[in-house]
């Protein structure tokens, strides 16, 4: 599912980039966490694609949900 988001992302087909990696990001929250990294990278992809669809403001919200989420992941496994 991400794999075949990439290649519509490559093809600039973004409406069906962005339908795959929302659905692929919904999958993956229960099954490895919204903390997991591999669900950070297909935010972070959704991101790059809304910022190609000039949807700004969500672009923004998730970018800064995502680098937030990153920093305190980072921070909790450098205490352990």
């Amino acid at each position: 599912m991400v794999n075949l988001a990439l290649t519509y992302w490559n093809q600039e087909r973004w409406k069906e980039a962005k339908k795959l990696q929302i659905q692929a990001m919904e999958t993956m929250k229960p099954v490895r966490g919204e903390d997991h990294a591999d669900t950070l990278i297909i935010m972070a992809n959704l991101v790059a694609t809304y910022w190609k669809q000039k949807r700004w403001k969500e672009a923004a919200e998730l970018e800064v949900h995502v680098m937030e989420t990153r920093k305190r992941v980072l921070s909790e496994e450098r205490a352990a």
